[in-house]
């Protein structure tokens, strides 16, 4: 019984029907498969029957599916079940193309005669369904020269269509509007009273130009247009996927991007550095750390990490792949390469073979925590080594000096205390078992539960939970007990260790490897304890006054990890380090260790964030004989003099600093040559290995990017220089078009990362073209664009117009821009504004992203928002530590976008969430009660003035009209914090005319 399938239409003719009928000749005349029986398929089945796009199982580009299914029987056309589909029955049209026109009779015949015939398709005949638009399309043609250039302006683009469509420019605005107008696109903050005051003042009459050039001097100018960028690379903090996991040195790209833009880097060299200027400019820090851009987007740790299914990794990587390609082409030249995975470009010209060209460009490298300069990594490694072999030297006099040291590291590895020990044996603080094997998360652990061991020097082990002080933990085998303690997660990771436990974020601190020779580690990862018969060891050794010295750091990874150490003696608490992080170093311990006292207890307990990364570490744990008083006058000197030399020795060793790391990109150690996946799937290669290239459609550009051989930073060199050729016409349409849109909230194109045919024609093609030439004759310079788009009297133009306006009527989308576009704030410049207006705003820049979260280490990091309220989250929202998952629901509810997508257009809502979280949200809550103290404090105890005040810091101006005795008689009733809280709800607050 035959199958039913279907088979519908596909659209784009390679031969008219007038050509196909006039070639019917005679029954017996041979059929020609490429002029005859190619076009019908091509003109009305490929669009539903081609790779990707194969409905009811069926793909049209070869007769392989047709046979496979019985469609075709070669040689009995009655048979074929595709005659039934395309034939009509009793009257009714045929099933197929289904919801198009059905085929001619010619058509048909046709079809008949080829089955008839023996159904001959050639081996060497794929076909191809056409794009809609094919080399020729408007934004791949080379920019035009626009007659009298020179002598141009924007305005005469603008005035010349609105003539055409009987419409004129706007009044320009006033002053007040055009400062705070300037302000919040060129910094995203409100303007000072004060600088609004002296701006609308001020009769120069470069007074606005002025104020341009002022403002785009401000280092607020790459605070602001950093985020437009970093919407575009989709940056983020975390990885994204299900295991969320942190990027602690991802901001350094954040800030590349803001100083980049502050210093009016050139447009192409900006492009360069970001796609290949670890490979250009090795030796400049910041050209390395802008491919931070390649891997700002998510990764899926668990595909390409921890998973054990190498179909999974291979599909992870695929995607990754797909990311870097499509953030590149996407960004810099609104080309949507990403709808090639699976088939040929429906729309534009674009085949699915130059897509995966454009990812051979990629599959060299991958993304990863790296180091900014290789060159000074070097120098910075063979300073760290001499200091620490003069440190070494030191250390060895002064041991010889002061007497041999017992060494509580290599007790625990089962050693005496003069290095017999086992680097990196163990005891298991849930058994008091002695391993070597590394554990990771330990199961049945029973919290306060001291169980001794083996070892003659170590009296036992435990793992603590204080519950905040509440609980006395047994820590000796006679009974003693410490209490104090904080509560703990209860959870404890692999052995107590000599040298660095499971997983060891790093054995270095504060510049010294306490691996290396001369120096020792005591692993103590969070929650466990240890504690020390001092007496047996006196006994062992003979050794009577003692010091305990030791160096105690946190040794997992920078961030908001946190640890506590404490030491005991005796039960008594002697030292202790709360909330110990990477960036604290290390912490220096010299106790004396009393004859009477007999047990030495040292404990880690987790920050009150979870385990994760507590690894808390002794360096160098040494029990030293206290008997320098024995030495000779000489030899005493001599002690004092090397401790000396030790000291200012460490402080060389301390004050050195590593090139900064970043998260960017590095070369793979095997590169896995791409294939043309069929369907898009991974696990479907096809054809060749595929040549890094690029797209032919731009024909007066060189599309072969290398060859099979080309180096990984060769074939992003060929891409970078590819993109930013003094003749490829996108990349300078597609920035100045974004320019014209972040300046007047639509694009000349309004689709700012599609300039092909499922995009949006250009309003002004010549006016874009014309901005393209400035922007290469400018040198590449995005100020001077500013400063041609700023001074224009359409940038200039008001907002505000009657509803029975001309341009209302013939232009009612402003396309034509016959007035200013009105524009609500985005979810980050509110925030910043609130932040400014209450008079809280940080204006610390750079570094670290604040976390306005808690954060718990787990299989799923949890990270938990907490209401802004202290400086260090005052700060501007840019340099917000960005979470993927879960985002902000403040910023969220106010349209902030996913950055698990490159955003070119933020989308604009109007909800009611939105009018809640405005007026009820804590944050906005408090922001409002400091605004209503910082008008106090400035405006005094006289309600008018505190209305003035009020008015004057959020909305630029005094109270018009009644405003002000309303606004009096409401804060009278209800108190200047809801006059304040309202102002924020406000739509003149929220918009920019």
């Amino acid at each position: 019984m035959k199958f039913h399938r279907t088979l519908c239409v596909l659209a784009i003719c390679v031969s008219t029907t007038l050509t196909i009928c006039s070639s019917l000749i005679a029954d017996e005349t041979h059929i020609d498969f490429k002029k005859q029986i190619a076009p019908i398929f091509v003109e009305h089945c490929l669009r539903c029957h081609s790779p990707g796009i194969d409905k009811g199982d069926l793909s049209l580009d070869t007769i392989e599916d047709l046979k496979a299914n019985d469609y075709l029987i070669a040689g009995d056309p009655n048979s074929s079940y595709m005659m039934d589909l395309v034939t009509s029955h009793n009257g009714e049209p045929a099933t197929m193309p289904k919801g198009a026109e059905p085929l001619s009779d010619d058509d048909v015949t046709l079809l008949r005669k080829w089955i008839q015939q023996g159904a001959i398709w050639p081996d060497d005949v794929v076909l191809k369904e056409k794009s809609k638009a094919d080399y020729s399309w408007w934004s791949l043609q080379p920019l035009r020269h626009i007659k009298n250039s020179p002598e141009l302006h924007i305005d005469d683009f603008l005035k010349a269509k609105l003539s055409e469509n009987g419409l004129s420019l706007s009044p320009q605005a006033d002053r007040r509007t055009l400062i705070r107008r300037l302000s919040f696109d060129l910094h995203g903050l409100p303007p000072t009273p004060e600088d609004v005051q002296e701006f609308v003042n001020d009769p120069d009459p470069d007074a606005y130009t002025k104020l341009v050039d002022r403002m785009l001097d401000s280092p607020h100018y790459g605070e602001r247009y950093a985020q437009h960028w970093l919407d575009l690379a989709h940056y983020a903090d975390t990885h994204g996927f299900e295991r969320d996991k942190r990027r602690d040195s991802a901001w350094r790209y954040r800030d590349y991007v803001i100083n980049s833009l502050n210093k009016d880097k050139p447009y192409d060299r900006f492009l360069q550095e970001q796609i290949a200027g670890d490979v250009l400019w090795p030796e400049d820090e910041h050209a390395v750390i802008a491919t931070g851009f390649l891997a700002a987007g998510p990764w899926d740790f668990v595909g390409q990490v921890e998973t054990k299914s190498e179909e999974l990794r291979r599909s992870a990587r695929s995607l990754d792949l797909d990311d870097m390609a499509t953030q590149v082409m996407t960004s810099t030249m609104a080309t949507t390469i990403n709808c090639c995975r699976c088939h040929d470009h429906k729309l534009d010209p674009i085949t699915q073979e130059e897509y995966y060209q454009l990812r051979a460009v990629f599959a060299g490298i991958k993304r990863e925590d790296r180091v900014a300069s290789d060159g000074a990594m070097r120098r910075y490694e063979n300073s760290k080594t001499e200091l620490t072999r003069q440190l070494n030297k030191i250390d060895n006099e002064i041991g010889r000096l002061e007497g041999s040291g017992l060494n509580l590291a290599d007790m625990v590895g089962g050693g005496n205390g003069l290095g017999i020990g086992t680097f990196r044996k163990g005891i298991d603080a849930r058994s008091g078992e002695i391993q070597v094997r590394n554990l990771s998360g330990l199961e049945n652990v029973v919290t306060n539960n001291f169980v001794t061991t083996s070892s003659e020097f170590i009296d036992g082990v435990f793992i603590p939970d204080g519950q905040d002080g509440n609980t006395e933990i047994t820590v000796s085998s006679t009974g003693l007990t410490v209490s104090r303690l904080n509560k703990t997660s209860g959870a404890a990771w692999d052995l107590i260790r000599n040298g660095p436990v499971a997983s060891q974020h790093s054995p270095e601190l504060g510049g010294i490897d306490f691996t290396k020779e001369g120096h020792s580690l005591l692993g103590l990862h969070a929650n466990s304890g240890i504690t020390f018969d001092v007496e047996a060891i006196r006994k062992v050794h003979r050794k009577t006054n003692l010091r305990f010295t030791a160096k105690v750091g946190y040794f997992g990874a920078a961030g908001g990890f946190r640890a506590d150490a404490w030491i005991f003696l005796d039960g008594n608490l002697v030292k202790k380090f709360l909330q110990l992080g990477r960036d604290q170093g290390l912490q220096e311990i010299d106790l004396e260790i009393p004859l009477t006292s007999r047990f030495l207890t040292l404990v880690s307990t987790d920050g009150g964030n979870g385990y994760g990364h507590d690894q808390i570490g002794f360096g160098d744990p040494v029990l030293k004989p206290d008997e320098s008083a024995e030495l000779s006058t000489e030899d005493q000197q001599r002690l004092t003099d090397l401790r000396l030399e030790r000291i200012s020795t460490q402080q060389q060793l301390s004050s050195l600093k590593a090139p900064p790391k970043f998260y960017g990109v590095v070369a793979k150690k095997d590169s896995t040559p791409v294939y043309l996946l069929t369907r898009g799937d991974s696990e479907s290669p096809s054809g060749p290995p595929l040549a890094p290239g690029a797209l032919k459609s731009l024909s007066m550009l060189e599309p072969d990017l290398g060859t099979l051989d080309s180096a990984e930073g060769e074939r992003r060199v060929a891409l970078a220089n590819w993109i930013t050729h003094s003749e490829n016409p996108l990349t300078p349409r597609v920035i100045v078009n974004r320019l014209w849109h972040w300046h007047f909230g639509q694009g000349i194109v309004n689709t700012p990362s599609d300039f092909g045919f499922g995009g949006d024609r250009p309003s002004h093609p010549e006016l874009l073209d014309w901005l393209a030439m400035r922007l290469q004759q400018e040198g590449w310079s995005l100020k001077a664009m500013h400063r041609l788009i700023l001074n224009s009297e359409t940038y200039k133009q008001r907002s505000r117009h009657n509803e029975d306006a001309a341009g209302m009527m013939i232009d009612s989308d402003n396309r034509f821009l016959w007035r200013q576009n009105p524009r609500r704030l985005e979810a980050e410049a509110i925030r910043d504004a609130v932040l400014m207006v209450s008079g809280s705003l940080n204006s610390e820049r750079g570094g670290p992203g604040f976390e306005d979260f808690t954060y718990q280490e787990a299989y799923a990091p949890i990270y938990q928002y907490i209401t802004a309220d202290e400086p260090a989250l005052f700060r501007r929202s840019i340099y917000r530590y960005i979470v993927r998952t879960p985002p902000d629901r403040f910023l969220t509810t106010l349209d902030c976008p996913d950055p698990a997508n490159l955003t070119a257009k933020r989308m604009t809502t109007t909800t009611p969430l939105q009018s809640l979280a405005l007026y009820n949200n804590d944050f906005m809550l408090r922001q409002a009660r400091y605004f209503a103290r910082r008008v106090e404090t400035e405006a005094g105890e006289d309600v008018a003035g505190q209305v003035n005040r009020a008015f004057e810091l959020s909305l630029c101006r005094l109270p018009q009209g009644q405003e002000q005795q309303f606004a009096i008689s409401f804060v009278k009733q209800y108190g200047l914090f809801a006059l304040c809280r309202s102002l924020f709800n406000t739509n003149e607050f929220l918009y920019v005319d």
